[in-house]
């Protein structure tokens, strides 16, 4: 493999991990701060395709962002009023908020399974126009979906330290003691799950946009995408500060995508891929584990070797 082949490849994982990890900064929020495992999130992905694709075809490319995240939000307090008002339990709420989406992605893009925005103007249009005359010209996709990831990665940052912060973060350790704290762990878990599904349907606007179409099975198993990038991410910054947690949910997102770039440049059939994101996550969840059994294999390795001698 040549030298401007791997770049090539290199750099196609880099703008999908980019726009991906959107959505893995949305499970950072979600699951490791709030201690919710959303599984709404595939459908929350493809609405915020759906609606930010409609938008931009509409003539708007720019609205289609905030438009996007505010659907997602809207997904994110369907999820959080299932659970904390109606009690339907947190992986039981996300199937079901997931399986309506569906229904109603597909109303959003005028009762069609796909989307052509092959002539319509997108974020990444407009960047491309404004990188025309620059060195930077060739790399408009990339600038994008960079400065979408700087601006989550520094609001996570700065709004996790913040009074509200805090207290979401207190939730997902201690339901308990929040609540004797005089902290509303059902206002807590609403503001969390709006926020991290509206990064995700910003993650799916991005990558609708960056694609040029709209398929209704465009978030199929961003779920578990996103959490094999996440779990990825900590075994590099697991036990940091939430600024290099959350560039490390940024790396396992490349990383996921580089190996499936890889995968795909070597012809692996695409039936495969779901069986690849599967052992990335096998790897992921078992690695550390496995890791630190390794000094009890070699402790008995020896103790057998000086049996025998």
């Amino acid at each position: 493999m040549s030298f401007p082949i791997m770049l090539s490849l290199g750099q196609t994982a880099l703008e999908l991990g980019l726009i991906s990890s959107l959505t893995v900064l949305a499970l950072f929020l979600s699951y490791t701060m709030l201690n919710v495992c959303d599984l709404s999130t595939d459908g929350c992905f493809t609405l915020g395709a759906a609606v930010g694709g409609m938008v931009a075809l509409g003539g708007h490319p720019l609205l289609s962002l905030p438009a996007a995240m505010l659907a997602g939000s809207a997904s994110g307090l369907l999820t959080a009023v299932l659970q904390t008002r109606m009690g339907v339990e947190s992986l039981l709420a996300g199937i079901i908020v997931n399986t309506g989406l569906y229904s109603l992605n597909i109303a959003i893009m005028g009762n069609s399974s796909l989307v052509n925005l092959n002539k319509t103007e997108t974020v990444f249009s407009m960047m491309k126009t404004a990188l025309q005359n620059t060195p930077f010209r060739e790399q408009y996709r990339l600038a994008v979906a960079l400065i979408a990831v700087v601006l989550v990665v520094v609001f996570l940052s700065l709004f996790l330290r913040t009074r509200l912060g805090l207290a979401i973060r207190a939730t997902g350790n201690n339901p308990d003691m929040v609540c004797s704290s005089s902290i509303n762990p059902i206002f807590t878990t609403t503001v969390g799950l709006c926020i991290s599904n509206a990064f995700t349907a910003l993650s799916g606007c991005l990558l609708a946009q960056q694609q040029k179409s709209v398929n209704v099975t465009i978030g199929s198993g961003m779920v578990t995408v996103a959490l094999a990038s996440l779990l990825i991410g900590n075994v590099f910054f697991g036990r940091r500060g939430i600024p290099l947690r959350a560039i490390g949910a940024v790396v396992g997102a490349f990383i996921f995508r580089l190996v499936y770039t890889i995968a795909l440049r070597f012809d692996m059939p695409a039936s495969m891929l779901k069986a690849v994101s599967s052992i990335i996550v096998i790897i992921a969840i078992s690695g550390p584990y496995l890791r630190s059994q390794i000094p009890t294999v070699r402790r008995r390795w020896q103790a057998a070797r000086r049996k025998e001698v």
